[in-house]
């Protein structure tokens, strides 16, 4: 039975993710993280995303991005099988390093854009890994508060926009109390339970 096709709103904000097969790794040290990155940064020229957000776990990754024209699933498609295909080469592999589909929802307002970036960030804290988003260095915290310059995808002026701020130091501050602070803890507690 063929699949639904995704309802892709042209500009609009999406938080999406995607895990190994079954839950395995799809990252094994810091040269897959780089190249996942590389890949990440391609897709995101290609296809014009505004990428406020983002997170690379050992075994699933996310991405709150703005789409243009040119779409959703195509950008996707490409960053999976492209990065499996790399990373199956480089291991010497066959099988699938992704397991389902894509996940994805669209987020229509900026608050439920900031709320899936915080929930992106505090990805780490949640599993364990760290107990403050800062020391995690695979995801946009770090860059979004000042901590370390943003990677060549991460839209940090969008983020601040985002937040109604457009100077960098007060849209620093003001992220890192968002992320960090106990404010709006139940909204994103009902993110969480909503992301698969």
């Amino acid at each position: 039975m063929p699949r639904c096709p995704r309802i892709e709103v042209p500009y609009g904000y999406y938080h999406v993710a995607t895990r190994g097969n079954s839950k395995q790794r799809i990252v094994h040290d810091d040269h897959d993280r780089r190249l996942f990155f590389a890949h990440v940064a391609r897709v995101r020229r290609r296809f014009d995303w505004t990428i406020v957000g983002y997170c690379l776990m050992t075994n699933h990754y996310h991405l709150v991005l703005q789409i243009a024209d040119a779409g959703l699933s195509r950008g996707m498609c490409e960053l999976n099988g492209g990065f499996a295909h790399a990373m199956n080469a480089a291991l010497g592999r066959c099988d699938h390093l992704f397991g389902k589909r894509f996940w994805s929802r669209r987020l229509e307002q900026d608050a439920e854009v900031l709320t899936a970036c915080r929930y992106v960030d505090r990805n780490p804290c949640s599993a364990e890994i760290c107990g403050d988003p800062g020391e995690f260095v695979w995801s946009g915290y770090r860059a979004a508060v000042g901590l370390a310059l943003p990677e060549r995808f991460h839209a940090v002026a969008e983020l601040y926009s985002l937040l109604g701020v457009k100077t960098p130091a007060r849209g620093a501050a003001e992220y890192a109390a968002f992320v960090t602070g106990t404010d709006g803890a139940p909204t994103a507690a009902a993110y969480a339970a909503a992301v698969v």
